[in-house]
């Protein structure tokens, strides 16, 4: 048990908006607040949306365990459209028609990344080989080898089918790079594909229902931040 227990040591659940990096959502946190200790739980890409885990002053101890907990994403992965980031982000490569293809042919293809799969990181992401981060590297127009790693995607469905769009819901580790599914189901599927857009809805038993938007947290005080904190006892028994 941690001693000396302040209700700042908590979790903060917010609705990350897009445009903003992670860690531009710790740094605002950080400034409007005065806290000293401030981190997230697993980086959205600056395009994504959703439930971003801050972890304030002592519960930072519990950032790796937090880290670690299962994620569930939903978006909208956009067939055709190839781009060098995998996501909307990126240059296009290739664009190529979009076939007529059921449901059927498309289930057929997702549920072949269900279970254990091995991912290669992108060049455009956070991961750092070496010392190095991938997306600077990408900057400079360098491109390195990749060890595949292995994740485990627990669901992955279809939530909407309206072609080229496809609106589908995931569940799977920590670590898991969705753009890099859509990448390599479009690749299957013969005519390419990307993600179009992105928001995480839960992570472990933490839910997106439960976060609040950023702009309204801003507006606070200091203490009107602490009701909307869950302290590290109540965490530890969500846990």
């Amino acid at each position: 048990m941690l001693p000396q227990l302040t209700p700042f040591d908590g979790v903060l659940l917010v609705d990350k908006p897009a445009r903003l990096t992670s860690h531009d959502v710790v740094d605002y946190i950080r400034r409007e607040f005065g806290f000293r200790k401030v981190g997230h739980c697993g980086t959205l890409d600056p395009a994504a949306t959703g439930l971003l885990v801050i972890v304030l002053e002592r519960a930072t101890k519990l950032q790796d365990r937090l880290m670690s907990d299962d994620k569930t994403y939903e978006g909208t992965m956009l067939l055709g459209i190839t781009t060098d980031s995998q996501d909307a982000d990126g240059k296009i490569i290739t664009e190529k028609p979009v076939p007529p293809l059921t449901a059927a042919d498309i289930e057929t293809v997702i549920a072949k990344f269900r279970g254990d799969i091995q991912q290669i990181p992108p060049m455009v992401s956070a991961k750092k080989i070496g010392g190095q981060t991938l997306y600077k590297l990408a900057r400079k127009g360098k491109t390195i080898e990749r060890e595949p790693r292995l994740v485990h995607i627990y669901d992955f469905r279809i939530l909407k089918l309206d072609l080229p769009r496809i609106d589908f819901r995931v569940t799977c580790t920590k670590g898991t790079y969705v753009r890099t599914l859509c990448y390599d189901i479009g690749e299957l599927l013969g005519c390419g594909a990307h993600l179009a857009a992105l928001r995480r809805t839960r992570s472990g038993k933490l839910d997106i229902k439960d976060a609040h938007k950023l702009e309204d947290l801003l507006k606070l005080k200091r203490n009107e931040l602490v009701s909307l904190i869950i302290p590290v006892l109540k965490l530890l028994k969500v846990e």
